[in-house]
């Protein structure tokens, strides 16, 4: 699960820089594949992403390293230039839980994927590397420069200053009618991309109904956490498939990342990716599910904009905080 946290410009506390750790080597491998990849295809993807900066924490069950970016004097114990990553590493006392999956600014103000190895997150290496790029579009999100104040202008967070009102936002998952709405969106992107040529029209048009049939079940401001959450979130689940099937025409990633006993090639991912957000959305049960269920019906809304509008990355761009909106009933 990604965990997106606002104004915080450091860690929770300031530990001491250390020299003693050393970054695995498998840790190296999955680090490298992952810039391998976003300077392959990130702007090939999304336009302009390929230019967003790429800072790294990778935390352990003692240390932390430091990956893409110079941190402030004092913070860190620099380890030297890696030649597997091809970048400077530095390294200090853990200071995050190693099971994380997030970005803020987590050091020196810059927003930074901080995330745990495979292990502790539970994910396999090649699923661990498509989150971290996940995690990388959040950044390019971040770079946008109205980026915070827009999304004060949602007046969402009550007052919290924090971002944890991005997590812990009242949305009323346990209301039954609000529910039965939601599933029946979910039901009906599932439909939408599977249609046939004949029946797309028909298709989308049932997903725009049941889009503002949800609309008419929540307060405003309910519908606009609901069309951030799908913008942010969801669209940043998308970027995990579209890095695999794009990885998937880039090459073999490097003979040591194959040879990692749980990697799976980028073709297999692009493959399996689609299945299990269809059925993520077929058995979307929002009361269990929570704040995740945005994510595959995000996704899904991101799939079929991709298939019915062309200029729908430059929308999504310059009509921020909302994604469904940008659905229409004409294919």
């Amino acid at each position: 699960m990604c965990l997106v946290l606002l104004g915080m410009t450091g860690a929770p506390s300031r530990g001491h820089a250390q020299t003693s750790v050393r970054l695995p080597r498998e840790d190296r491998i999955r680090l490298a594949e992952a810039r391998r990849l976003a300077e392959k295809v990130c702007e090939r993807i999304w336009p302009g992403w390929g230019h967003t900066a790429f800072p790294i924490l990778l935390v352990s069950d003692s240390a932390e390293f430091l990956v893409g970016h110079r941190p402030p004097a004092g913070e860190f114990a620099a380890l030297g230039y890696d030649a597997i990553i091809r970048s400077e590493v530095w390294s200090r006392a853990r200071q995050f839980p190693p099971t994380l999956l997030a970005t803020f600014p987590a050091v020196g103000g810059m927003p930074t994927v901080v995330i745990g190895r495979p292990a502790r997150t539970g994910k396999p290496s090649t699923s661990w590397v498509l989150t971290l790029l996940h995690e990388h579009f959040h950044q390019w999100q971040y770079s946008q420069p109205d980026y915070y104040a827009g999304v004060s202008r949602l007046q969402l967070a009550r007052g919290d200053t924090t971002g944890r009102w991005m997590l812990e936002y009242p949305f009323p998952y346990d209301s039954p009618p609000v529910q039965r709405a939601m599933r029946s969106l979910a039901i009906a992107l599932a439909r939408a991309l599977d249609a046939p040529p004949d029946a797309r029209v028909e298709s989308l048009r049932a997903v725009v109904h049941a889009r503002d049939a949800l609309r008419h079940r929540l307060s405003a401001a309910d519908y606009r956490y609901f069309e951030f959450q799908l913008w942010q979130e969801g669209v940043a689940r998308f970027i995990e498939y579209a890095v695999a099937r794009a990885a998937a025409d880039t090459g073999e990633p490097s003979a040591e990342f194959q040879r990692l006993v749980d990697y799976e090639p980028y073709s297999r991912a692009a493959h399996n990716a689609p299945r299990a957000m269809r059925q993520e959305l077929e058995r979307l049960d929002l009361a269990q599910s929570r704040r995740v269920a945005f994510y595959p019906i995000g996704a899904a809304v991101a799939l079929l904009l991709e298939r019915t509008r062309d200029d729908w990355k430059q929308a999504y761009a310059l009509r921020p905080y909302a994604l469904a909106v940008l659905l229409s009933a004409d294919w």
